[in-house]
């Protein structure tokens, strides 16, 4: 039965990733430990679940009736575990959370840290990721995106206040430029430095409030990065304007190294939420970090 469940898990991580190095990964073996565990169970059943090419592996029709009928059990067999776990006088387990870079720098990790302090036996695996998430897909626990970002079916809490943009630039660059009066002149007179989201090969949107409304504007620039950590230090080299929370720029505007354009026209965006399914309601574990990261005003 041991090995049943061995060489179905091994399976169902290989079809899920569709690569043999992705699931031995997951699964914290080797490459080819995972594929003789595959190949038996294919030898064992006198089926071939899954096509192998030099480039991909993928499930057959074979594989994906297995894949329909024995995931779900696996889910369940991995919850009922998980559970039986945190009976435990001490909460543990693993939590996965997917957050973009700045919500993991100036919201997470700032409240994990303690947190870790204190319940020593959970785990927390952090994934930096911009894009928009299907953490049921993706197998994490949870994510954390601004309000608004988060699907329907969702349940989410607010761990942040709002995040107010601004832009900065270098003080020897905004004197060779000269300081910007209305958003609209970042198009044509600015180097602006942009960040790059995964979704529909898009920038970060330099949004405004102008007399009420929303006006976003799109800065071209010599520079795109896909970390805002990266953004900020070239706006500190002076290489162009910056867009970024303000809790990112503060230091730097009050040692001097940067200076704040545009202040009439910051745009506020909602908080950061952890969003979540309900079967992890149950978790203790999960239910402690909750708590230790809900926003309280």
């Amino acid at each position: 039965m041991k090995e049943n469940l061995n060489e179905l898990a091994a399976f169902m991580a290989v079809a899920r990733e569709q690569s043999f190095t992705r699931a031995a990964g997951k699964l914290n073996t080797s490459q080819s430990a995972i594929s003789q565990t595959v190949k038996n169970l294919e030898q064992r059943l006198g089926l071939k679940l899954l096509s192998r090419t030099t480039r991909s592996v993928t499930p057959t029709e074979t594989g994906e009736r297995l894949m329909a009928l024995v995931g779900p059990a696996l889910e369940q067999l991995d919850a009922g575990l998980a559970q039986i776990a945190a009976l435990r006088d001490k909460p543990a387990g693993t939590i996965r959370i997917t957050a973009d870079e700045y919500a993991i720098n100036a919201v997470l990790w700032p409240k994990i840290k303690g947190f870790l302090h204190q319940y020593p036996d959970i785990r927390i695996e952090l994934t930096t990721d911009y894009g928009r998430v299907d953490i049921v897909a993706e197998r994490y626990d949870a994510g954390v995106r601004r309000g608004g970002l988060i699907a329907r079916d969702m349940i989410a809490i607010p761990i942040s206040g709002d995040i107010k943009m601004m832009v900065v630039g270098a003080p020897h660059y905004l004197q060779l430029r000269g300081h910007p009066k209305r958003p609209q002149e970042l198009a044509n007179h600015h180097q602006c430095i942009n960040l790059r989201l995964p979704t529909h090969g898009g920038f970060f949107s330099w949004s405004f409030m102008e007399s009420g409304r929303e006006l976003k504007i799109r800065g071209e620039g010599s520079l795109v990065f896909n970390s805002i950590g990266n953004v900020l230090d070239a706006a500190l080299a002076g290489y162009g304007l910056a867009y970024v929370p303000q809790s990112m720029a503060e230091p730097h505007l009050q040692a001097g190294r940067l200076e704040e354009v545009l202040a009439g026209y910051n745009m506020v965006h909602p908080g950061y939420h952890l969003y979540y399914t309900s079967r992890l309601q149950a978790s203790p574990a999960f239910s402690l970090l909750l708590e230790a990261l809900r926003h309280r005003g």
